[in-house]
């Protein structure tokens, strides 16, 4: 193979063979059906990590809530959370992520649970504060097979 490369090199001929273009071809084929499905994932990835900072901010917001309100949670809602930080949206959204819940949990109002949608991919994300406990727990769904950036064990932060 390499004489008659040689061969066609010495007689001035230029250009390549159909086999090697379809070789060439194939090559890049099998190239992009690897990398499109992890670029794909990578986009929902970020569509969640908005949704995950969407329920930080949130965070925030509640323990400012509990700040004004005497350190308890009653009466905490999404509306209330939204008025505290602007930045944070309750109205469902085809584009980006909204909060479906803010609630005061425990017998004296002093835990809570909120959850953020991420409409792009379905997932929930959800922080809750037990009462009588510091300790946050992050919990997310609906993705039992783990989901862009739901991972399978369901807990997407340590607390």
């Amino acid at each position: 193979m390499l004489s008659k490369l040689r061969q066609r090199m010495a007689s001035e001929e230029s250009g390549f063979t159909l086999v090697e273009l379809l070789v060439v071809m194939l090559i890049i084929g099998l190239l992009a059906a690897i990398a499109i499905p992890a670029f794909f994932n990578q986009r929902e990835k970020a569509y969640d990590a908005n949704a995950k900072e969407q329920a930080r901010t949130a965070e925030t917001a509640m323990e400012t809530y509990a700040t004004d309100n005497g350190g308890v949670y009653t009466g905490v809602g999404t509306a209330d959370l939204v008025a505290i930080e602007p930045s944070l949206s309750d109205a469902v959204s085809t584009t980006r992520p909204y909060l479906t819940n803010a609630a005061a949990t425990g017998a004296t109002d002093k835990g809570w649970t909120l959850t953020v949608t991420s409409p792009k991919t379905g997932n929930t994300f959800t922080i809750a504060r037990t009462e009588g406990s510091s300790a946050l727990t992050f919990t997310c769904g609906p993705a039992p097979g783990g989901k862009a950036g739901c991972p399978t064990s369901q807990v997407w932060a340590e607390g």
